[in-house]
């Protein structure tokens, strides 16, 4: 039998239809956000094991160091890249914050978290 964890009723494309442009955007700037952060998070890790394991090799550590170095470069630009993205914005005379909405994205995070951490209940099967 296969298992798939629980998901919302409805499937994918059903609540993509009831979604307007304004939230699409939204909730794609929020899981642009949360993968950039995660990936930022793994890399850093995997730079850390790295350094650990280098055993001093010179060649071992500079790799390490420069895949944390890379990492923390990679939140920074998609930090800056959100707050270009709004002072572009207001230049222009788009209140971008209007459509953005920050607290929707945070609720967005959370409820992936809630869901991933099992909140959406055990899995189920297939027959």
């Amino acid at each position: 039998m296969f298992h798939i964890l629980n998901v919302a009723k409805g499937s994918l494309l059903d609540n993509a239809e009831n979604l307007t442009l304004i939230d699409l955007i939204n909730k794609g700037i929020a899981f642009a956000i949360l993968a950039a952060g995660l990936l930022s998070v793994v890399f850093i890790f995997v730079g850390g094991i790295s350094f650990i394991l280098s055993g001093g090799e010179s060649e071992k550590i500079t790799s390490a160091v420069d895949t944390i170095r890379y990492a923390i470069i990679g939140l920074i630009v998609t930090v800056l890249a959100v707050i270009i993205v709004n002072a572009v914005g207001q230049i222009i005379g788009i209140n971008t914050i209007e459509y953005i909405r920050f607290t929707e994205i945070l609720d967005l995070i959370k409820s992936i978290g809630s869901s991933v951490s099992g909140g959406g209940g055990g899995p189920r099967s297939l027959n």
